[in-house]
């Protein structure tokens, strides 16, 4: 008796089975996600960005940004919570209002998915964009000053001006001035928080016990 089609048609039905549990149901469920609104933590979830912001972003993906810096916390490969970089995983339903997502591949520098509530002082995303070197000792990003104009000064400085340290001064008589894109990519960094919990997203203390059950399961 010839088996061929039998095994051939049982082939077929578990590569089949395969495909719709594996990879189509997680797509099919990703795919019909929808903003939560949670009056508690400030209504529509997630929080999208807009104006300046919206605009800086446009100029992070312009000098390829992604290619050296994430915007996922990842809680199952890596120390992401305990490095800081965000408070909880991030998830499918942070990136509703996403387009294009920019969740990069590659970790030059740290990951920016929660930075505008690690760090909140416009000033410091300034200096840090003229010369990283500033705010961070021997990174290995690379300054931007041509996003800055050095000019003279007429009358009074402006308060735009930046306080450069000593070490990094100009010509005495002469201020440097942030551009409409400094400003805008300023904008976007501060926008990148997640400040809000959502009930499929793990955060640290939950990760931890997860992980000890799981330890102590092991052992036994």
């Amino acid at each position: 008796m010839n088996r061929g089609p039998f095994i051939f048609l049982g082939v077929f039905i578990i590569l089949s089975l395969t495909w719709a549990l594996v990879i189509n149901k997680p797509i099919q469920e990703t795919g019909h996600l929808s903003p939560i609104f949670d009056a508690e933590q400030g209504g529509r979830l997630p929080i999208g960005i807009k104006g300046g912001a919206a605009q800086g972003k446009l100029v992070y993906q312009e000098f390829g940004c992604i290619a050296c810096h994430t915007q996922q916390v990842r809680v199952a490969a890596g120390f992401d919570l305990e490095r800081g970089w965000g408070e909880r995983q991030s998830v499918a339903r942070d990136y509703l209002d996403e387009t294009p997502v920019l969740i990069g591949n590659s970790r030059l520098g740290p990951d920016l998915s929660n930075v505008g509530k690690r760090q909140t002082d416009a000033s410091w995303h300034m200096l840090h964009f003229y010369n990283p070197d500033i705010t961070s000792k021997g990174s290995n990003m690379p300054a931007m000053p041509f996003l800055f104009e050095t000019r003279e000064i007429v009358g009074e400085a402006t308060s735009r001006a930046l306080k450069l340290p000593a070490e990094y001064a100009v010509a005495d008589g002469y201020e440097v001035i942030p551009s409409r894109k400094a400003e805008a990519l300023v904008a976007y960094m501060k926008s990148l928080k997640v400040t809000y919990d959502l009930k499929e997203a793990p955060k640290s203390n939950d990760v931890m016990s997860e992980e000890l059950s799981v330890a102590l399961e092991n052992a036994k």
